[in-house]
């Protein structure tokens, strides 16, 4: 009798009885999830329910200690470069090469990824009144948030992965920012998976 392998490349990201604990605590038990191309996920749940915990594990960046995620086919703890060019990821408190200005930030994410939007990116962090010379240090968490946003979609993912992406902004900014995902990604069809505890913000995306 032959096994049936699944062709885990029909879906954008899917998991299978993934599971994580933290000194004895429990946050994902045995996990299923499917996630088609084009489709739009929200993750509600408090502060601490484990919605981090899964983006990562999805995505690979974290291992599991039970069952297996894949993304666009590829194992998450194997990526190919081609599945990774395909992907973007915002974390819930931005903080990579903090030493790079907003400016020299994008100039080297955009080598990373062939269709990067250079128009997109300038025109949106001078609209958002981004200092692109301005070191990211230096640069306030509302604003770090918004760059690493720009950073996301300048590079016209099919699959667009946001960690609680307005949690460092007021209201109205957060507003706008919602906007933006939901405009930019609309456009392309782009699958988008993203985790949040303000039952508002998944409703407007």
């Amino acid at each position: 009798m032959t096994a049936i392998v699944e062709d885990h490349s029909a879906y954008a990201m899917q998991a299978l009885d993934l599971g994580q604990a933290y000194a004895g605590h429990t946050v994902l038990d045995r996990l299923k999830l499917i996630v088609e191309p084009g489709q739009v996920l929200g993750l509600v749940g408090r502060n601490g329910a484990g919605k981090s915990t899964l983006l990562r594990l999805l995505l690979g960046l974290t291992q599991p200690q039970t069952g297996q995620a894949w993304v666009f086919g590829d194992p998450a703890l194997k990526l190919s470069d081609a599945v990774k060019q395909r992907i973007s990821y915002v974390p819930q408190q931005p903080d990579a090469m903090a030493w790079l200005s907003a400016g020299q930030l994008m100039d080297f994410v955009s080598r990373f990824y062939p269709r990067w939007d250079a128009a997109y990116a300038q025109d949106t962090l001078q609209r958002w009144n981004i200092d692109t010379k301005k070191l990211m240090a230096k640069l306030s968490p509302g604003e770090r948030q918004r760059v690493d946003l720009v950073r996301a979609l300048a590079s016209q993912p099919e699959l667009l992965v946001l960690d609680e992406p307005a949690a460092a902004l007021d209201p109205v900014a957060r507003r706008e920012l919602l906007r933006e995902i939901a405009l930019r990604a609309g456009e392309a069809g782009t699958t988008v998976v993203f985790s949040t505890h303000i039952v508002s913000d998944l409703e407007r995306v």
